[in-house]
């Protein structure tokens, strides 16, 4: 039997698995979005401090809470940074 020609494999490929590919690259930039809300994790941030503020927590626990928001908003950043400048990719 004769293989198929290596431009009907190309042919498929652009027909059947890429758009496949840009959904899925499509939901993953999605779900990081909303994974690493930026504005969330500072809305929480903000709301812990007047939590703080009003006494319903103690030192020690506002800076335990303080400290784990701002790595989870680091983390938020430099995955932001990251889907602005493309860098991230799903791999098929």
């Amino acid at each position: 039997m004769s293989r198929p020609a290596p431009i009907a494999a190309i042919i498929v490929d652009d027909l059947l698995i890429r758009p496949f590919v840009g959904l899925v690259e499509t939901l993953h930039t999605l779900a990081l979005n909303e994974l690493y809300d930026l504005e969330e994790l500072q809305n929480e941030r903000k709301e812990l401090r007047l939590r703080y503020e009003l006494g319903e927590l103690t030192e020690e626990e506002y800076q335990s809470q303080r400290e784990a928001l701002d790595a989870d908003i680091e983390l938020a950043r430099e995955v932001h940074e990251e889907l602005s400048s493309g860098r991230v990719e799903v791999k098929t």
